[in-house]
């Protein structure tokens, strides 16, 4: 009988460890936004410029270049070569990284750097890495890479749990920096030529910005570690390198969870004429819904590209399609990308503001995670981001009102059950 008697104390226990861990990841801590942003200037307004600086910093830096690379055959040869080219140290940090070829000449090449002496610091997300294998984090620590695992599960920190670094961030001797989409797996290696290999943009930087990349870095890597990096070889003294200005933003549930989503509030009310949004996971809330219907209601031209049915999270694609219907009476216009999973993260406004980086537009990366995006402000490279899209954009199915309104009942069902987790989403 004794035995029953234990079993049921231990159920009843992990039945409440459970319900703790869902209560403290679920209720709110610091308020967030709660009301509409009033539109005062536009995105070419110097004091959109200033706001971007001074209300979210940190400031935007003159003299940058950015590239665009897209897919993985453009983004993973240029970050291994960037790693293999090291000199003084290489900071990575990443959401996803899953054994496979791409993994494993990471893993390579990483290792390779630290036994030849440059110091190497890693930074993977618990929860996003659960399919590395352990003899390639082994090999890479034996070679004398730093390991660390973010925020990985510790009774006394439960509410921290849902709090996920889902950051892309690639440091090189501190004077070349990558973000954008990609994690490391297979499935985003190639050109996107099949449903197997991912869509995605990443993007490489050098100039004065490339030392806010470091410091978004070092902002997780002190909390996973408790140690501070510095000196030049972690902040050299940079030169222009380019015409750019840009700046590197985050955000993080610790040290204020609503600035991405001020961030992507304001680029919306400041818009004028037009915004192209790429977004992997669009579950947007009653504040950014009605800040794109007021842009589309002022005259600017709205476009969301997100992924149709081929997609890795098809709770996300149900929760997103239920909240179409306002957006589309609106005059939004939404399409779905057919070939393979869509994964870019992408905003333009005004063919002027362009940002990129880890950032979903859902309240997961609003409020939940920890997020980095480059904002770039240049007519030149807006005209080049906004080309991609509209490539994208031919090879996506548009969605209109009356198909949404007709959708079948089998659909709106389960889309309407999605959207009631759209706060965990």
């Amino acid at each position: 009988m004794w035995e029953y008697v234990f079993w049921g104390a231990g159920a009843a226990a992990v039945t409440t460890l459970v319900a703790v861990v869902i209560f403290a990841n679920i209720t709110p801590g610091e308020k967030t936004i709660e009301h509409r942003i009033e539109r005062l200037y536009g995105a070419d307004s110097p004091d959109f410029r200033r706001v971007l600086s001074v209300l979210l910093g940190p400031d935007l830096t003159e003299g940058n270049h950015v590239r665009l690379l897209r897919n993985g055959d453009e983004i993973f040869p240029a970050m291994l070569e960037a790693i293999r080219s090291a000199r003084q140290s290489i900071c990575f940090e990443t959401f996803i990284y899953w054994s496979g070829e791409i993994g494993r000449e990471f893993a390579q090449a990483l290792s390779e750097r630290a036994r030849a002496g440059v110091p190497v610091q890693v930074l993977l997300d618990w929860l996003g890495s659960q399919r590395i294998d352990k003899d390639v984090l082994s090999r890479m620590r034996d070679a004398g890479v730093q390991v660390e695992l973010y925020h990985r599960p510790r009774l006394m920190q439960l509410r921290r749990f849902n709090n996920r670094t889902h950051r892309k961030l690639l440091v090189v001797d501190g004077r070349i920096g990558f973000t954008g989409g990609v994690g490391v797996a297979d499935h985003w290696r190639g050109h996107a030529q099949d449903e197997a290999h991912w869509r995605d943009s990443h993007f490489r930087a050098e100039g004065p910005v490339v030392a806010q990349f470091q410091a978004v870095f070092l902002d997780n890597w002190i909390k996973a570690t408790g140690t501070v990096l510095h000196g030049e070889r972690y902040f050299p003294p940079l030169s222009a390198a380019g015409p750019l200005p840009a700046q590197m933003f985050s955000s993080s549930p610790s040290g204020g969870s609503a600035s991405m989503h001020l961030m992507y509030l304001l680029a919306i009310v400041a818009a004028s004429r037009s915004i192209q949004l790429q977004s992997a996971y669009f579950v947007p809330d009653r504040l950014a819904v009605q800040a794109l219907i007021d842009a589309a209601r002022r005259g600017v031209a709205v476009q969301v590209l997100v992924p149709g049915r081929r997609t890795d999270a098809e709770v996300v694609r149900r929760a997103s399609r239920a909240l179409w219907g306002r957006l589309l009476a609106a005059g939004i216009e939404i399409a779905e990308y057919q070939p393979t999973m869509f994964h870019c993260k992408v905003l333009v406004v005004d063919e002027l503001l362009v940002s990129v980086g880890s950032t979903n537009f859902d309240n997961r990366s609003f409020r939940l995670n920890d997020e980095a995006n480059l904002n770039v402000i240049d007519a030149g490279f807006a005209r080049e981001m906004v080309e991609t899209f509209r490539q994208d954009w031919q090879r996506a199915r548009p969605v209109t009102l009356h198909a949404w309104k007709h959708r079948p009942l089998w659909q709106r069902l389960p889309e309407r059950a999605a959207a009631l987790l759209r706060q965990q989403l």
